[in-house]
C-alpha cells in the first residue's frame, strides 16, 4: 500500500508540475539530473506519425538513462481522430492533442515537433496517404527537422519496407524518414532552408522493432537479431522513485482525450531497435557508441568540460547555489563557442540551472488573461534571489518590441521586489495555433514562414527580458507574460495571456438545415476583447440566400461580455448548400474571427480564432416521428444535428433506464458506447424489449477490442472499414424501405461525404439481418457491413458503422436523408436482399 501511494504522490507531483502555465520550480535531485544532460551532447530523433504513437518507454530511456536531447516528431498532430473528453474534433482536437504530446514530454524529458501534415483519418496505404498530403512538402518538414534538430540518431516507430500491412500515415512516416536521412545532407534539396540552418547527416538510423511487427513472440524469438540492439528499458532511477517505465506510462497517460490512461508498469523490459542506415554501433547496448557525446566534441568544449564535470561529480544538493560561480564561468566559455547549435542548446540549459541553483523567481503577471493591439495593459512584476549570491535586477526589456526599463535594484538574499507597469500591447499576429491562422485543406496546413514549421506552438506573444548582474557577470532570462490568480475552490491558477481581437463573433448553429422554405432565426453572439466596444455587425450569406437585417448594432461596456443578436435567414427555394460568415465592424474595421476556449485541468487554457462562419444547407427531407431518445457514448454531436432537422431529442442517462422506452419513437445509440460505458450492458434488456414491442433502436459503430454489443442476433465486429469518402456505394436491397421511406435515397446522397464512409463494419452476421448497402476500398474485396437491419418482434434493430458521427455535424444533406429513414423504418420492413 505504501508503495502504491508513493507511485500516486509521484504522478500527481508530475501532473502539477505540468498543469497550464505554472512556473517549473527544480528540486536538488531535478537540478543535478539536469546537469547531467548538460554534460550529454547527442541527441536523438523519434519519428512517427501521431500522438500517441511515440514509444515514451524509449524516450524516457534515451533522455533519463542516457541523457541525451531526445526529440519526437509526429508529422500530425492527431487531427483526424476521436475525442473521449469534449466536443472538439478535427482542428481543435488537433490543438489539444498537441498540448498533450506537450505534456507527455514534459514527464518523460523529450521535446516535440511537427510537420505540416494533416490528419484526414485513417489511411489503408501510403500511396493514398502521400497523395492526400504534398509528399514533397512534409518530407521538406522532415528533412528540416533533422536538419535543425541534429540527431546523431535518428529512430523510426515503424516499418518502411511493409506499405499496406498498417495505418499508411505509419508507414509514411517510416518511408520519410528513410528518405530525408539522406537528403538533410544535400545543399541541393530544399536550399531554402539553408537561410536558417545547416545541412546535417545523422550518424544511424533504426526501426523501433519488436515481436508485434513479427506478428508473435514466438516467431520474433526465431527471428535473426544480428542488426538489433536492446536496452532494458525498466531501469529504476533513484532520484525520481521511479522505474524508466512507470515514467513512460505517466507519459503516455497524458493522452486523455483518446483514452490512455493507463497504470505504471514497472520492472526489467526489453527494447529493440533494429539497425537500417549509417555506422552501425560498436557495442549492441549502446546506441550512441563510437559518437563523442562529450564536451570535446566541439571545438573549445574542453574547458567547459572540465569546470561542468566538477559540478557534477561533486554536486551539492543541500546547498546548490555553491555552484553558482563555477555555472556562470561555464556560461561566459559557451557565450565563446563558435558552433552555434550547441552554443544555443548549451546556453538554454545553463541558464536553467543558474536560475534554479539561485532560487531566482522572476515572474510578470498581467492584469488579466488578454488584451487587444494598441491597448494598455499593467503587468505586476515580482523578483527574487534566494541564494547568498550578489545580484542586481539592472533592467527588463518587453518583447517583442524592446522596450527597455531601467530598474537597478539589489535583489538581497530572500527579499522579495515586485513593482507594476503599464506597457502598450502591439500590432502583433493574434494568439491562436499558428497552423491554422491561414486556410488549410484536407491534406496540409499553412505555414508560410519557414522558422515557425515544426514548433509544437506559437510562440507567446509578449514577454519580458529580465536582465540581471550575477556575481557581476551580466545573464538575463525571457519569461512570457502570464495571468496568475487564484479561486477559493481551486487555489492559484495559471493561464497563458493572450492578445486577441477587439471584438469576435460566433454563429451559435456551425451547420444549419433548412428543411423547407420558411426563414429561420439564426443568433450571433458578440464577444467584446475591450471595455466599450460598440460597431455593428453583419450576415454574409451565399447567393440566392437573403438576411433581414442587413445588418444589427452592439453596444457592450465591459471586456468579456457578450450580446446575442438575432437574424432572419431566408433561403432558397431548391435544395442548395452554402457558407454563412458573421463580420463585425469597430471604427472601420472588420472583424471575422470566432474565439474558440479550450479549457480542461490537463492542458492550458487554448485561444483558437477560427472564422466566424456556419454551413448553411437548403434540404428537402421528410421524417416520420418526432420523438428521439439519444444514449451518448465517446461523445458525438449527432443529438444537435438531429434538432437541426426537428426532431425533439432527449439524451438519456444509462444508469435511469428501466423500461421507460415507449415514449420515443426511435432510440439511438452514439458511438463506442459499448466501449466506454459499462452499465449499458445492463440495460440491454430494456432496448431489446423496446425493439420487441415494436420500437426502432439504431446503434452505431463500436470498436471490436472485447466488445459485445448484445445484439438481438448473432453480431461479429471486425477492423473492416471504407476510408475513401468518395468509394462507390452500392445498394442491395433496393426495395427496402431504408432507403425508400419516407426519403427516396440515390447515389447522389453519398456526395459530399467528409474523411471516409465508416468504420469498424461487422464480417459476420446471422441469417435475420438484412444488409442494405456494399462499398469498397480501391483493391480491395466488398464490405457488406456498413447497415445492417433485423426484425426483432415487432420492432427493428439497426446496427450502422456508417459514420454519422462525421456527416451530420459536416452537414452532409444524403447523410440527413438516410438517417431520417434509419429513425422511420416502417412495421412492414420486408427483407429484401
Amino acid at each position: 500500500m505504501h508503495k502504491k501511494v508513493l507511485l500516486l504522490l509521484s504522478f500527481l507531483l508530475i501532473s502539477l508540475r505540468i498543469n497550464a502555465q505554472k512556473p517549473q520550480k527544480l528540486t536538488s535531485n531535478q537540478i543535478y539530473e539536469k546537469v547531467q544532460k548538460l554534460n550529454f551532447l547527442g541527441s536523438a530523433l523519434y519519428i512517427a506519425a501521431h500522438p500517441d504513437d511515440e514509444n515514451t518507454r524509449l524516450i524516457a530511456y534515451l533522455s533519463n538513462h542516457e541523457k541525451a536531447r531526445t526529440g519526437y516528431l509526429s508529422l500530425t498532430r492527431g487531427d483526424g481522430g476521436q475525442n473521449l473528453i469534449g466536443p472538439e474534433m478535427r482542428e481543435l482536437l488537433g490543438v489539444i492533442r498537441t498540448q498533450e504530446l506537450l505534456a507527455a514530454r514534459g514527464v518523460d524529458g523529450g521535446e516535440q515537433r511537427f510537420s505540416r501534415a494533416n490528419d484526414f483519418g485513417y489511411s489503408k496505404h501510403p500511396d493514398e496517404t502521400l497523395k492526400i498530403w504534398d509528399k514533397d512538402k512534409v518530407l521538406a518538414d522532415v528533412v528540416w527537422a533533422i536538419r535543425t534538430f541534429k540527431p546523431d540518431v535518428v529512430i523510426n516507430r515503424f516499418n518502411h519496407r511493409t506499405p499496406g500491412t498498417t495505418h499508411g500515415h505509419h508507414t509514411s512516416s517510416a518511408m520519410l524518414s528513410v528518405e530525408a536521412f539522406d537528403l538533410a545532407n544535400n545543399k541541393t534539396k530544399y536550399p531554402e532552408q539553408l537561410k536558417y540552418t545547416d545541412t546535417w547527416k545523422p550518424n544511424r538510423l533504426f526501426f523501433n522493432t519488436s515481436w508485434w511487427f513479427y506478428g508473435s513472440q514466438e516467431k520474433f524469438a526465431k527471428a535473426d537479431k544480428s542488426k538489433m540492439l536492446s536496452f532494458d528499458i525498466g531501469t529504476y532511477y533513484p532520484l525520481k522513485g521511479l522505474s524508466n517505465n512507470e515514467l513512460a506510462s505517466i507519459a503516455s497517460s497524458q493522452h486523455l482525450c483518446q483514452g490512455f490512461g493507463r497504470l505504471t508498469t514497472r520492472g526489467t523490459q526489453t527494447e529493440y531497435v533494429e539497425f537500417l542506415k549509417g555506422d552501425f554501433p560498436k557495442d549492441k547496448k549502446d546506441i550512441f557508441s563510437g559518437i563523442n557525446t562529450t564536451w570535446n566534441r566541439v571545438e573549445g568544449g574542453g574547458e567547459i568540460g572540465d569546470i561542468l564535470y566538477e559540478v557534477e561529480q561533486n554536486f551539492d544538493f543541500v546547498t546548490p547555489s555553491t555552484h553558482l560561480p563555477a555555472l556562470l564561468q561555464a556560461y561566459q566559455k559557451v557565450q565563446k563557442l563558435k558552433n552555434n547549435h550547441w552554443k544555443s542548446i548549451k546556453t538554454k540549459e545553463l541558464k536553467e540551472i543558474i536560475e534554479a541553483c539561485a532560487g531566482l523567481y522572476l515572474e510578470a503577471s498581467a492584469e488579466s488573461s488578454s488584451a487587444t493591439p494598441k491597448s494598455t495593459i499593467s503587468i505586476d512584476f515580482e523578483v527574487l534571489n534566494r541564494s547568498g549570491v550578489s545580484m542586481e535586477l539592472s533592467s527588463i526589456k518587453v518583447l517583442p518590441e524592446n522596450k527597455k526599463i531601467k530598474k537597478d535594484l539589489d535583489l538581497a538574499n530572500n527579499k522579495k521586489k515586485t513593482f507594476t507597469e503599464t506597457i502598450l500591447i502591439p500590432e502583433v499576429v493574434y494568439s491562436s495555433p499558428y497552423w491554422l491562422q491561414k486556410p488549410w485543406d484536407l491534406g496540409m496546413y499553412t505555414v508560410e514562414k519557414q522558422e515557425l514549421r515544426g514548433k509544437p506552438e506559437t510562440p507567446r506573444p509578449i514577454q519580458i527580458q529580465f536582465n540581471l548582474m550575477i556575481e557581476n557577470q551580466s545573464i538575463s532570462f525571457v519569461k512570457p507574460v502570464v495571468y496568475r490568480y487564484s479561486k477559493r475552490d481551486k487555489g492559484e491558477i495559471y493561464e497563458p495571456f493572450e492578445v486577441l481581437p477587439k471584438v469576435t463573433t460566433k454563429l451559435l448553429n456551425k451547420v444549419l438545415i433548412f428543411s423547407s422554405e420558411s426563414p429561420q432565426k439564426v443568433t450571433v453572439e458578440v464577444r467584446s476583447g475591450a471595455k466599450n466596444t460598440n460597431g455593428t455587425v453583419a450576415l454574409k450569406a451565399p447567393k440566392g440566400w437573403s438576411v433581414m437585417p442587413s445588418e444589427a448594432v452592439f453596444s457592450i461596456a465591459q471586456k468579456g461580455d457578450i450580446q446575442l443578436i438575432d437574424f432572419m435567414v431566408i433561403p432558397t427555394q431548391k435544395e442548395s448548400e452554402g457558407v454563412l460568415k458573421a463580420i463585425a465592424k469597430v471604427e472601420g474595421k472588420n472583424y471575422d474571427k470566432e474565439l474558440v476556449e479550450i479549457n480542461y485541468n490537463h492542458i492550458p487554457k487554448q485561444s483558437v480564432l477560427l472564422v466566424s462562419k456556419a454551413k448553411v444547407v437548403r434540404l428537402n427531407i421528410q421524417k416520420n416521428g418526432t420523438k428521439i431518445g439519444y444514449i451518448q457514448g465517446s461523445g458525438d454531436a449527432v443529438p444537435e444535428s438531429l434538432q437541426q432537422i426537428g426532431y425533439e431529442v432527449t439524451e438519456l442517462n444509462v444508469n435511469e433506464i428501466n423500461g421507460n422506452l415507449e415514449q420515443f419513437d426511435a432510440v439511438v445509440v452514439g458511438i463506442r458506447a459499448y466501449n466506454t460505458i459499462k452499465e449499458l450492458q445492463f440495460k440491454q434488456k430494456y432496448l431489446l424489449e423496446y425493439v420487441k414491442n415494436g420500437g426502432n433502436v439504431i446503434v452505431q459503430y463500436n470498436t471490436n477490442r472485447g466488445v459485445d454489443v448484445q445484439a438481438p442476433y448473432n453480431l461479429q465486429l471486425s477492423r473492416d472499414r471504407v476510408t475513401n469518402e468518395n468509394a462507390d456505394v452500392a445498394f442491395l436491397a433496393k426495395e427496402h424501405s431504408i432507403l425508400n421511406y419516407p426519403n427516396k435515397i440515390t447515389k447522389a446522397d453519398f456526395e459530399g461525404w467528409v474523411q471516409e464512409r465508416g468504420l469498424y463494419f461487422p464480417n459476420k452476421w446471422s441469417k435475420e439481418y438484412t444488409p442494405i448497402l456494399s462499398m469498397h476500398d480501391k483493391g480491395e474485396s466488398v464490405k457488406k457491413g456498413s447497415l445492417l437491419v433485423a426484425k426483432y418482434g415487432k420492432g427493428n434493430y439497426i446496427y450502422t458503422g456508417l459514420s454519422f458521427f462525421r456527416e451530420l455535424p459536416a452537414g452532409v444533406s444524403g447523410a440527413y436523408k438516410l438517417f431520417a429513414n434509419l429513425l422511420s423504418v416502417k412495421e412492414n420492413t420486408t427483407d429484401e436482399n
